[in-house]
Formats: C-alpha cells, sequence, structure tokens
C-alpha cells in the first residue's frame, strides 16, 4: 500500500483528518525508512508495507472508538463541547517503534500518549520519528510498564503477548479499559483471562477489524476493549 492508496482510506473513513494530520501521516513513510536503516525494528516486508501493516492497522483502534465509543472519540480529538476538556492520558505499552501510539497520536491531537517500551533501541526510534513529526503530545519512556508511577485513562497496545500475560502488567494503570489488537482465535484466550482475573460478564467486547475495511490482511485481526 503506497500513501495515494492509505489517503484515499483516510479520506473516505476519518474525513475529518485535516491536511495538517495527512501531512504527518505522509511524513511516516521516509522517517520510518531513514530510521529503520540505522536500527531496523522493522522487516525489510513491513516497512514496504508500512502504511497497510503499521500505520492503518495502528488506526483500527481508532475506528473502534469512532464506532462503539463516539463521545470518547471526540474527546480524544477535541471537538464539540470537549474542545477545553482536560487531555486524556494513554499509555502505549509495548510500542516498539511507535504503533499503535504514533498514528493514533497523530489522529488523537487532544489526547497525551506515553509510549512505553522496555527495549532501548524500539524506543530511540520512536521518539526520533515522533520528533521528526512535531508532536507535542508524545513522549517517550525506556521502561517496564510496572515500574511507571502514573495511571493512565486507557491503555493501548499491539499483540505484545497474552492476555494472561499482558493484564498483570497493566494492573493498577489505567482508569477506564484497554484498547488491543490481535489476531486469531482468541476465544480461549479471552476466556483463560476472565477466569484468572475474575473479570466481570460482558467486560470483554472484541470487534473483527473486517467490520471496517475487507482488506484481506485484516480478516483475522481483532480489537479487543476491556473495560475497566
Amino acid at each position: 500500500m503506497i500513501f495515494e492508496e492509505f489517503k484515499t482510506i483516510i479520506e473516505e473513513k476519518f474525513p475529518e483528518v485535516t491536511p495538517e494530520q495527512m501531512e504527518r501521516f505522509r511524513k511516516m513513510e521516509e522517517l520510518y525508512r531513514d530510521w529503520n536503516s540505522k536500527i531496523n525494528v522493522v522487516s525489510r516486508k513491513d516497512i514496504d508495507e508500512l502504511y497497510r501493516h503499521h500505520v492503518l492497522h495502528s488506526l483500527c483502534i481508532a475506528a473502534y472508538v469512532k464506532t462503539k465509543m463516539p463521545d470518547v472519540y471526540d474527546r480524544l480529538r477535541g471537538e464539540g463541547p470537549y474542545a477545553v476538556s482536560e487531555p486524556l492520558k494513554i499509555l502505549d505499552l509495548g510500542t516498539g517503534g511507535g504503533f499503535p501510539g504514533i498514528p493514533l497520536s497523530v489522529i488523537f491531537p487532544h489526547a497525551q500518549f506515553t509510549l512505553c517500551d522496555s527495549i532501548g533501541k524500539k524506543i530511540i526510534v520512536a521518539t526520533e520519528v515522533s520528533k521528526g513529526l512535531e508532536l507535542e503530545n508524545v513522549k517517550t519512556v525506556n521502561a517496564r510498564a510496572e515500574t511507571l508511577p502514573e495511571t493512565f485513562d486507557y491503555v493501548v497496545s499491539r499483540a505484545v503477548t497474552s492476555l494472561e500475560n499482558f493484564m498483570p502488567w497493566v494492573k493498577g494503570k489505567y482508569r477506564d479499559g484497554i484498547l488491543y489488537l490481535k489476531g486469531g482465535d482468541l476465544a480461549e484466550e479471552i476466556s483463560t483471562a476472565m477466569a484468572k482475573f475474575k473479570m466481570r460478564k460482558g467486560s470483554v467486547h472484541t470487534w473483527p477489524i473486517s467490520y471496517w475495511t475487507n482488506d484481506p490482511f485484516f480478516e483475522t485481526k481483532m480489537v479487543i476493549y476491556i473495560e475497566a
């Protein structure tokens, strides 16, 4: 997927995106190609599919929020009555080179993002790309989640591990919920996590990304929303 294809999709799915935001999306490819040549965090195959495999995949969280949580979507964008509200605080745990946090920080300018990863070289890439995009709502942290002193409104993440492993990492770190990108057959994984952590019935929601796009790449991928 080249940028022009990505741009067409965004103009259809997120017509509220501004020219300035679109320009930031355009700049992502050159920044990631440059930094990936210095510090390899994205495979050669994936860097050629940056917009589909990484940027658009990250924005599937935004698509879910827009579809299922419209008030939260407006608040994250600072629109309507939320223009003067306190920004929501979002933790991207296991961000790697900045996914899903960097694309989400572009589309949600009224939110404050903390991008966290325990691997230093990955955080260098996320840091430099966010600087290159002049994202004032992003800070990066080379740390493990358990050591972070803050509590966030939401945690976002992209398939860093099983939910059984992930939930202890974010215990006490969020107020409202978790938005998690994952693929495959998740029924057993979710059932195991719900039983182990005594999560209340109805608090875990799965949303097939194929509801939003018919791109075959997303056929088995999901957004999981876990209410606090």
